[in-house]
């Protein structure tokens, strides 16, 4: 049973995951919005926005229009506080459900220091009430690379908001403490906008962008990494990227959709994996693979499966120290 098939490489099935952050006024939401629109072949129902801004995601329910003006409505939810990266992942799955092709999530940035994000978790208070001396960044860490799996490994395109700010941080000069200022920065994991497609710094209502990320092949579209660009993105430019994805071999969506969900599985093991697989169509397993369940994720289930088991008995050594430490003492 290999780990993973071998075989010739090419673009096909690719999805798109697009950051985009600025400042309150930056133009992050309405361009994520044209540009999903045209992601979307102008098919506003194919158009799905997680809003965690209470509901401010509706002043937009107008902003997509055609040439002859008529609005064309996309689909909306709101996430509200936690804002854990559990809940987040249960939305995105909630609009994969729907159908949607493409998803907003404006913004990701309350995943990682919203009110139950991923700073919330590492600072938790214990059963008694305090806050750890240390805290529990290894606990936070690993919920949110569970977030990043379900952006990078989702059946949809995603177009992710962040806010930004002016950060600094402290250094040692001449014996005094003073700040540094490091620009304005997205906020969210130091590491988020480096494993995305794409990533951007919007200005001036979207008029003006910094490219942070972005693979030669769509350069055309967003700029050089590392370099200002001007100019909107549009519901245009939002089909170019549909065209340069579907530009790849074709792949049927039903069969992609259900690997991708496939594979999300996974991690809950592969007694999960085995019930979700028996679970789809004859036909779109037959696609899939017609020997039965494809062995990289049954590989990939068992993994997971290992590291639970090893963490478990880790857990019980742990608690069966602490309790001869606690009788020694």
């Amino acid at each position: 049973m290999a780990i993973f098939k071998i075989e010739e490489a090419t673009r096909e099935g690719a999805r798109l995951v697009i950051g985009l952050g600025g400042i309150s006024g930056g133009g992050k939401t309405y361009t994520a919005l044209q540009m999903a629109w045209g992601m979307a072949n102008y098919d506003s129902k194919k158009v799905g926005f997680i809003c965690t801004e209470n509901r401010r995601g509706r002043l937009y329910a107008d902003s997509l229009r055609d040439a002859d003006g008529v609005v064309h409505k996309f689909l909306i939810g709101d996430l509200t506080p936690p804002f854990s990266p559990a809940r987040y992942m249960e939305a995105i799955d909630a609009f994969v459900k729907a159908g949607v092709e493409v998803l907003v999530i404006d913004s990701v940035s309350h995943e990682f220091e919203g009110i139950g994000g991923v700073e919330d978790i590492a600072h938790a208070p214990g059963r008694d009430g305090q806050a750890p001396k240390t805290p529990r960044w290894n606990d936070a860490k690993r919920e949110h690379k569970k977030f990043m799996n379900a952006l990078l490994q989702s059946p949809v395109h995603i177009i992710a908001c962040m806010r930004a700010r002016e950060k600094v941080k402290l250094v040692k000069r001449d014996g005094k403490t003073e700040y540094e200022p490091q620009g304005v920065l997205p906020i969210q994991e130091k590491n988020f906008t480096f494993e995305l497609t794409a990533s951007l710094m919007l200005w001036n209502g979207g008029k003006e962008r910094d490219v942070i990320k972005c693979p030669a092949e769509l350069q055309e579209i967003f700029g050089v990494a590392g370099e200002p660009a001007r100019g909107y993105l549009t519901a245009e430019d939002g089909k170019a990227l549909r065209e340069w994805v579907d530009g790849g071999h074709q792949v049927d969506d039903a069969v992609k959709n259900a690997r991708d969900s496939l594979q999300l599985i996974c991690e809950q093991g592969i007694e999960a994996l085995e019930k979700a697989w028996k679970a789809i169509p004859a036909k779109i397993r037959k696609a899939i693979d017609p020997k039965g369940c494809p062995d990289d994720l049954k590989k990939s289930a068992q993994a997971f499966d290992a590291a639970r088991d090893a963490a478990n008995d880790n857990k019980t050594a742990d608690d069966l120290n602490q309790q001869l430490l606690g009788g020694a003492a």
